[in-house]
């Protein structure tokens, strides 16, 4: 596991495409736990722990490297690549979705 995320400067900080997860939302499924907010493109998944851990396959499939957390009053970031999790001073807050 890296000690830093070497994507950084790719993080755009996107606006949000969708309130829940698009791919469960486009399956009539609304049963994911925690989401995630692709800092790249804006795509909206959820978690891992989530039945479709659709944030996951979004990388899988983008090789978008870094995602923040969707969830109200957390400000982390993770990158997929480097395996490590951190928060920006400099980020702008979080977005909220209802």
């Amino acid at each position: 596991m890296a000690s830093t995320c070497t994507h950084v400067d790719e993080i755009v900080f996107p606006e949000p495409h969708s309130w829940g997860c698009e791919d469960c939302l486009a399956a009539g499924r609304q049963d994911w736990v925690h989401l995630r907010l692709c800092e790249i493109c804006g795509h909206v998944g959820c978690c891992d722990q989530s039945p479709g851990r659709h944030a996951t396959a979004h990388f899988h499939g983008s090789s978008h490297p870094v995602i923040r957390s969707y969830e109200p009053g957390e400000d982390w970031f993770y990158c997929y690549p480097d395996d490590v999790a951190y928060e920006l001073s400099e980020a702008p807050p979080g977005p909220s979705h209802p």
